[in-house]
């Protein structure tokens, strides 16, 4: 209540599009398809998406996640985790006689592609990114004597290429819009021949939540991000939320994460979620802010999608015809 009786609105903005995107969805979806046809277990290279609960929601469906394809034994079934793997992989993988299902987003197979003609042409590529994430290894696994990596704006004077006049740039798909716009500024201004992608590399999905966040910060004392702490755009989300003028932000897996204290003197919380994350996280965490007394939703839609990417062609209908001894333990 306040001084004059009257109560205190406390609020939710709900952020939109937020969640699922099309990436996701395509490489959940495979793993369910690869366990219908090929039967438990399925083997999966990494994590199929940086998601905790998606990840263990599939391995109590008898996925196996392992972190290199020696752990997986030959002739079984291996799905490519949505962040791409680089040729030796797939190459490892064909040698092993393992069934592959290459569950890579299309939006990372563009980069690739990128990477290839880039390297075809002789250029040195300048690859925006976090050192050492999946995403990355994969699409310098594409060209790797060709690509430079660069981690942020910070890293721009250190970078050497072999010929300044022959570089473009290429990125990770899940960075900050306005941090990677800032890099290549920079990467600019010592390479001012630097040819740039045919089209953004940070996807769309990544782009919407990030601008969903911007639009509903400013009027937020918290922004609460439903993601795992190893997703790279839902971090990314939470640097956005206070860039754009938030008073503080917080990522959680599960709405029990949240901590009462949080709360002390907030009167607007607003919420988005990762772009791994299924809406039922999200719903957990309303009803725990309802009880907490922030009942009063408002949804600040800022885009809508559509976009539905096709299943492997793995999983087409000739795999219902799995080879002999595909799952042997």
């Amino acid at each position: 209540m306040t001084g004059g009786g009257k109560p205190v609105r406390r609020r939710v903005l709900l952020a939109a599009p937020r969640g699922s995107c099309a990436g996701v969805e395509r490489a959940v979806k495979s793993v369910h398809r690869a366990l219908e046809l090929y039967g438990a277990p399925v083997y999966v290279r990494k994590q199929i998406v940086h998601n905790v609960h998606v990840v263990e929601t599939l391995r109590n469906l008898g996925a196996v996640f392992v972190e290199e394809l020696d752990e997986v034994p030959e002739g079984a079934v291996v799905v490519f985790s949505a962040h791409g793997v680089a040729p030796q992989v797939k190459a490892e993988a064909a040698a092993r006689g393992l069934v592959t299902v290459d569950a890579t987003c299309p939006l990372v197979t563009k980069v690739h592609n990128e990477a290839r003609r880039f390297a075809a042409e002789g250029r040195d590529i300048l690859l925006i990114g976090h050192h050492d994430h999946e995403e990355v290894v994969g699409t310098m696994g594409e060209a790797p004597a060709h690509v430079r990596l660069v981690d942020g704006p910070a890293a721009v004077d250190d970078v050497t290429v072999r010929d300044p006049e022959r570089v473009a740039w290429l990125s990770q798909t899940t960075l900050s819009v306005d941090e990677t716009m800032e890099t290549v500024a920079r990467l600019r201004e010592r390479f001012p021949g630097l040819v740039s992608p045919p089209g953004d590399d940070i996807c769309f999905a990544t782009q919407n939540r990030q601008q969903a966040v911007k639009e509903i910060a400013p009027a937020c004392d918290l922004v609460i991000v439903v993601g795992s702490r190893n997703s790279s755009n839902s971090i990314r989300l939470c640097e956005v939320a206070v860039e754009a003028g938030a008073g503080g932000a917080r990522l959680v897996d599960f709405a029990d994460e949240v901590d009462p204290a949080w709360l002390d003197g907030v009167r607007t919380v607003g919420v988005t979620a990762g772009a791994s994350v299924p809406e039922e996280l999200v719903r957990e965490l309303l009803r725990r802010l309802a009880g907490a007394g922030f009942d009063d939703v408002e949804d600040v839609v800022t885009g809508h999608e559509e976009t539905v990417f096709a299943l492997p062609r793995e999983l087409g209908e000739r795999a219902s015809r799995p080879a002999k001894g595909r799952n042997s333990p």
